[in-house]
């Protein structure tokens, strides 16, 4: 089973897309946020072009698992979002994914500061997910 996986952000969302097996997910791509209705009509896009059956979403919690504002604003975009597409979402715990995204631009020797991590981060969300799938 094949998913792509979002990194919400304020202005931007990372992608990320796992292998055919559902097993190893690599970042795609950094999109800039538009509106509700061009973001949703580019991420159906991603599924078809991807092929994938599932999305994983972001969620952004707390360190201590509690939810906050962003959490809101996630699970209000991923509602709208859901009436628009034909695949099942899953909201996936992404508390230090952008940290683990920084460590893993440094250890190839890029930088975190002049690089978007959010796709990075994307993949490390959808990791996580697949990972405990296993």
């Amino acid at each position: 089973m094949r998913y792509l996986a979002l990194d919400l952000g304020d202005r931007r969302i990372g992608v990320a897309v796992s292998d055919s097996l559902g097993m190893l997910a690599r970042p795609v791509e950094v999109f800039e946020r538009r509106s509700r209705v061009a973001d949703f009509e580019y991420i159906r896009t991603l599924i078809q072009h991807h092929k994938a059956e599932a999305l994983v979403v972001g969620l952004p919690l707390n360190l201590n698992g509690t939810e906050g504002r962003q959490v809101a604003w996630v699970r209000d975009y991923t509602e709208a979002l859901k009436d628009t597409l034909s695949v099942p979402i899953i909201l996936w715990d992404e508390r230090l994914s952008s940290e683990k995204a920084i460590d893993i631009l440094r250890q190839q020797g890029r930088n975190p500061r002049t690089e978007p991590i959010d796709a990075v981060a994307a993949a490390v969300i959808l990791q996580s997910y697949l990972d405990s799938e296993v």
